[in-house]
Order: structure tokens, then C-alpha cells, then sequence
């Protein structure tokens, strides 16, 4: 194994640091910090981002390891895409692992493995997840996988997922991981899209107690698309192993049986590190491009600026490494920083109880959690008392974070009240790769307001702009953007078609970038994020927020979780129409429910909101990382066609709302 810093001239670690100790600072606690970081509030460190963003993020980047510093910090490309440290060169797998191995880190956990649905439960060390990635770059390159390829990995919850895609960094290949389980027509939207070399798969995956079998969907996918990679890897696992195809399928243990070890390949900071498929209906798929330098610069500072974890630190994260969110911080995020990740092959839920998250924080001593609201409003429905936190030591906690859609205040305060640990609500997307907006507790922890995401974070200029692109006063709902240039980390492009980049983000608002999500700032520069601007309804004149009602809906002690959509009404355009689920032991009926919430909705936000219609449904369809399928339940609602994505969890819960909504619609 390569005891060295990957470069093309041979130059050792020791060598280069010396050439480029003006700014290069190695990550061990024997070397010199040679640009001290004196501490600072959070307001002047975000004005420094946003008045010197230069400036700001070349001291940042000074913090990696590069094998060429970045003497460009920030210069347009091609496209006229603003780079950032388009001269500079790095290898991320190097500075998540190899890094960490040479500066005395070779024993501590790297990934704590545990899948309840298995009973298999893993530890890596750096040193061992190290050399696991190496021998499968090996495995990968004797396929024929070169720096610029593409890898697309299909594979559940599982450690040898992140095994590949670190494996695909360290050669300098673009990995695409599509979350396992979607549908086969979505798989190969993404194969043709991608045209990878190689697809690393597994014989199946688990949903609570149902075995998902991986490889009927990756065949009928490969049928359908026009794209076919040279080889497909696949992982045996035993509770469901499959038939291989002879001449196309390898085994995954055959392979790195005979695999031998690969060294980093040294790549451009603007060379991409992944591409990852944001989800939809129809159309399409947009293949969001992540680049090796900005990526890598983001999350290391994010790590401790927002979520104040430290080299040495434990934490979970109840995501996916299909989403972004596993991506940045199951993966990325913690092994830049020198954390100990927790990877949960589970739900918050039913593996087996909801104290399972709660479990993880005791048995890994976990300093935080990160999870989306719908997992603690799924913990709250099914333990609204807290007994099965009771169960846990959970003294080692010191934070709970939430993103991935609004945290509605409701499960805000029941979170915080059980806990009594903060509890930070974030927003960020796919596209961002971070939060946009969020509580800097690595920085200045600052009061918490419910429903809000706390202050836009340092390299995040956002604004609230009326239609005409306009900003707007302060508690004036309008369309959130990010004033250009986006922060590092952020897309540059999509994979294969800048023109649907510059439509879709650039052209609304040019000088910025639309997040697609209406809100809105208080006095206090607080940001509100509402819901996508999609979901604000304008009901005989007035525009509402879809996502004010619900916070009111919410805040009912029988309810345990709520949408609320905007359908068509002759009279007046649109009107609000609540579906809620309730809380396990609520004793109440539906119509003194409805009953209730109408006047609540009446007291708090008038009568003008005309919201008069709530129905009870056992659950909310949802796609695998919470989010609920708005849009979905609105074309129901409205009779207009709607086709179920990909990403549903539970298709199930499609046709009971199909059903409930019709039923209430024909009394």
C-alpha cells in the first residue's frame, strides 16, 4: 500500500509539504498549523463569505491536503460556470482514508456497520476500510474502469456499498449510486444517461421484514436500456443469493479475491466525484454533477462549522446512501472530518421497535443524530410518552438535526421536550450537496425558532424575491434564491446537459440560483422555508402557504403527522384540503377532529384560508426518504392524472388516499 501522497512527480508527503507549506496544513496533530484559525461569531464569519468569498475559501481549502494547491480559487469554465479551484488537484478516497491512516488514525472506526434486519453487525477501521477500497479500485480497474469513467452502484445499505464508491474515487471514476429497490424503467434512465462501465449490484436488499431480490430488477432494467456496461459486479448476500449471467456478472468476493490493491489516481478539483439522479415522474432523469475539490472543502468545514463533530467523534445518520444526505454525511462528510460514521441497515420504526434509534446512540456512544422529521414523527406516533427513549443511555447526545423537508413545529417540540438536547432544523438540497440554511453550532449556536431553519449559512447569499426578482421586506413570503456565486460544493452543471442546468436553476432569476422552495425572512434575518412555491395556493385572492396551515394542523395533540395541498374550486380558485394521520391512543373521532382544526385554522390564520376539509388516512404516501408525495395527493384530489414515482414507500398508501379522498367526496 502507497505510503506517499499521490502526484504524478513521485513527491513524497513529507517533500510536499515543504513546497506548498504556504498552503497546505496536514490533518495530524504533530504538524504545525501554519494559518491559525482565531475563533469568530458567526455574523462576521458570514460576512467574510460573502464579501471576500475568495478570500474565505481559500483559507478553508488551505485546511486539506491538495497535491496541487489551488493558486485559482474561483474562474468561469466553458460554460461560463463559475469553478472553484479549477487549477487545484486532490484525490477525495486519499484525504478520507489514506490520510488519515498515515497521521495515527489507522485504528480508530471509520464505519460502524448494523443492519437489524440481518442481525449482521461490522466495524472498519480506517486502516481496514482503507485497504478494502484499495483492493476493490484493484478489482474495478482490471474491469477496465479508468479516472473519468462512470460506475453506477445499485446496492442496499450495505458496507461494501461505500466500499465501491470510495473505491471509484480513489480511481478517479464518477459513481452514481441509484437507490436500491427503484423500479427497473427508472434504473435504466439512469444507465443510458450515465453509460457506465461497470454496474456493482447485490442479490437483494430488505424493506423491515421483506426481501427486495435486486437482481430481476437490474436484468429487466438492463433489457430495457440501450446502454450496456462490459461487467456487472454483484455482492451475495445470503438471506436471498441469485444466478449470475455467464459473461456479463461477477462475483463480488470472487473479485476481490483476486483483486490487487490500486493506488490514488490524482484528479482536477473540478474533475466530477459523482453524479446523483434527483427524482422524478416523468421525463429525463437530471444527473446533479458533485466536483472532487469544492465537495471536499464544503463538507470538511461543514462538519465542524454547523454540526460541531470533531475528528475523533461518533455520530449517526438515519438516511441512504441513494439520497445526498447519505452521500455528504454517512460517507463523505464524516471520513474528511475524521469521524466515526454509523451505517443502519433499518428503520426508525418496526426494526424492531422505536427505540432504535435511541438504541444506536447508546451502543455507539453517538455525540449527534441526523434524520428527516418524518422518522421522528414515526417515533412519536408509536412512543408519544418517550418509554422507549426511557430504555437508553443516551447521555453521549448532544444534538439532534433534522432535514430533507420542513420540520413542522409540532415534532420540534415533542423532539426537543423528550430529548432535551437541541434540536436543529436545516435546509438544503441535492443540488447544494449542504445546508443552505441552518444553526452554526460548531460556530455560535443561536436561539432556536420553531418552523424556522435558523440563518442562511456562511457562502449561502440568500434572498427572497418577488416575482419580478425583486427582494422583498422582512415576514413577505416570496421565492427563496442564492445570489451567484454559489458556495463550493454546489452543482456546476448537469451531467450531459448544461442547457436543462441553466433552465432549470439560472434563468428565473438571472445573477441567481432558484431553489424552487418559497419562504420566507423575519426581522431577525431568520429564514422560513414554506414548501416548494408550487405548494402556495392562491384561494380567491389571497396567496397562502400550504405549509402555515400545516404547521397549525400540526400543532393538534391528536395529530401525528399532516399535508395539506391546495385543490381547485370553482368559486374560488383553490382551496386548502388537510389529510392527517393520528397519533397512536388519540381518542377522538374524524368529524369533531375536522371540527377542531377548522377552528384552529379560523383563530390563527382567519377565516379567509377557507380550509373546511380534513380526512383521516392510516398514512401519508411518501417517497423512501419522507418526503410526501404533495403532488400526488393534489392531482387526486383535482381528478387530474398522476403517475406514482419510483421512490414511493409504500404504493399502498397511494390507493387509500385515492380512496379515502373519493369516498369523502361522494357523501
Amino acid at each position: 500500500m502507497q505510503n506517499k501522497m499521490p502526484n504524478s512527480q513521485g513527491v513524497t508527503k513529507f517533500e510536499l509539504f515543504f513546497l506548498h507549506s504556504a498552503f497546505c496544513i496536514p490533518h495530524s496533530a504533530f504538524c504545525i498549523s501554519l494559518i491559525p484559525e482565531a475563533p469568530v461569531g458567526y455574523r462576521e464569519e458570514y460576512a467574510r463569505s460573502i464579501n471576500d468569498p475568495e478570500n474565505f475559501w481559500r483559507q478553508q481549502a488551505a485546511l486539506l491536503e491538495w497535491i496541487t494547491p489551488p493558486a485559482t480559487i474561483l474562474a468561469p469554465d466553458q460554460n461560463g460556470a463559475q469553478r472553484w479551484f479549477p487549477d487545484g488537484v486532490l484525490n477525495t478516497a486519499w484525504l478520507c482514508l489514506d490520510r488519515h491512516v498515515e497521521s495515527g488514525r489507522a485504528d480508530q472506526v471509520a464505519i460502524y456497520y448494523d443492519s437489524p434486519v440481518t442481525g449482521r453487525k461490522e466495524q472498519f477501521t480506517y486502516r481496514a476500510l482503507r485497504d478494502k477500497v484499495a483492493t476493490f479500485a484493484g478489482a474495478l480497474r482490471s474491469e477496465g474502469v479508468h479516472r473519468g469513467d462512470r460506475v453506477v452502484i445499485y446496492m442496499p445499505m450495505v458496507p461494501e456499498a461505500v466500499i465501491a464508491m470510495l473505491a471509484c474515487a480513489r480511481l478517479g471514476a464518477i459513481h452514481s449510486v441509484v437507490f436500491g429497490g427503484f423500479a427497473p424503467r427508472e434504473l435504466a434512465t439512469r444507465i443510458d444517461d450515465a453509460k457506465p462501465v461497470v454496474i456493482v449490484s447485490a442479490s437483494c436488499g430488505f424493506e423491515v421484514d421483506r426481501v427486495i431480490k435486486y437482481k430481476p430488477l437490474l436484468d429487466q432494467a438492463l433489457a430495457e436500456a440501450a446502454h450496456r456496461p462490459s461487467r456487472c459486479i454483484i455482492l451475495q448476500r445470503p438471506q436471498s443469493p441469485c444466478e449470475l449471467t455467464p459473461g456479463r456478472d461477477l462475483d463480488y468476493q470472487d473479485v476481490m479475491a483476486r483483486a490487487k490493491p490500486a493506488d490514488c489516481v490524482p484528479v482536477a478539483a473540478t474533475d466530477p466525484l459523482y453524479i446523483l439522479y434527483t427524482s422524478g415522474t416523468t421525463g429525463k432523469p437530471k444527473g446533479v454533477v458533485r466536483d472532487n475539490g469544492g465537495h471536499a472543502v464544503a463538507l470538511r468545514y461543514s462538519m465542524k462549522m454547523l454540526y460541531d463533530l470533531n475528528p475523533g467523534d461518533t455520530w449517526f445518520v438515519g438516511s441512504d446512501i441513494g439520497w445526498v444526505v447519505g452521500h455528504s454525511y454517512i460517507v463523505y462528510g464524516p471520513l474528511l472530518a475524521g469521524c466515526s460514521s454509523v451505517m443502519y441497515e433499518g428503520k426508525p420504526v418496526r426494526t424492531p421497535n422505536p427505540g432504535a434509534f435511541w438504541r444506536l446512540v447508546e451502543e455507539y456512544k453517538c455525540k449527534a443524530i441526523f434524520a428527516a422529521p418524518t422518522a421522528f414523527r414515526a417515533i412519536r406516533k408509536e412512543d408519544q410518552a418517550g418509554e422507549f427513549l426511557k430504555r437508553h443511555d443516551v447521555k453521549t447526545l448532544k444534538t439532534i438535526f433534522m432535514a430533507g423537508e420542513r420540520l413542522d413545529p409540532a415534532t420540534y417540540e415533542w423532539t426537543a421536550a423528550r430529548t432535551g438536547v437541541p434540536v436543529v432544523d436545516h435546509w438544503w438540497q441535492t443540488e447544494t450537496g449542504w445546508a443552505i440554511c441552518g444553526n452554526p453550532m460548531g460556530i455560535e449556536p443561536h436561539k432556536v425558532k420553531p418552523g424556522s431553519a435558523t440563518l442562511p449559512m456562511p457562502g449561502f447569499d440568500v434572498r427572497i424575491l418577488d416575482p419580478a426578482g425583486e427582494e422583498v421586506p422582512a415576514s413577505e413570503h416570496g421565492s427563496v434564491a442564492i445570489k451567484l456565486p454559489l458556495p463550493p460544493s454546489c452543482l456546476p452543471t448537469i451531467w450531459g446537459d448544461h442547457a436543462a442546468f441553466v433552465r432549470a436553476y439560472l434563468e428565473t432569476f438571472p445573477g441567481y440560483y432558484l431553489s424552487g422552495d418559497g419562504g420566507y425572512k423575519d426581522d431577525d434575518g431568520y429564514v422560513f422555508i414554506m414548501g416548494r412555491t408550487d405548494d402556495v395556493i392562491n384561494t380567491a385572492g389571497h396567496r397562502l402557504s400550504t405549509g402555515e396551515i400545516e404547521q397549525v394542523v400540526a400543532s393538534h395533540a391528536a395529530v401525528a403527522e399532516c399535508v395539506v395541498v391546495g385543490v381547485a374550486c370553482e368559486l374560488r380558485g383553490q382551496v386548502p384540503m388537510g389529510l392527517v394521520v393520528l397519533r397512536d391512543g388519540a381518542a377522538i373521532d374524524a368529524a369533531t377532529l375536522e371540527q377542531e382544526l377548522i377552528a384552529l385554522v379560523r383563530e390563527r390564520i382567519g377565516a379567509f384560508a377557507c380550509f373546511k376539509s380534513v380526512t383521516v388516512v392510516k398514512s401519508l404516501p411518501k417517497t423512501r426518504s419522507g418526503k410526501i408525495l404533495r403532488r400526488i395527493i393534489r392531482n387526486i384530489a383535482d381528478g387530474v392524472t398522476y403517475v406514482v414515482p419510483p421512490t414511493i414507500e409504500d404504493a399502498g398508501a397511494v390507493d387509500a388516499v385515492k380512496t379515502a379522498i373519493t369516498a369523502r367526496s361522494s357523501i
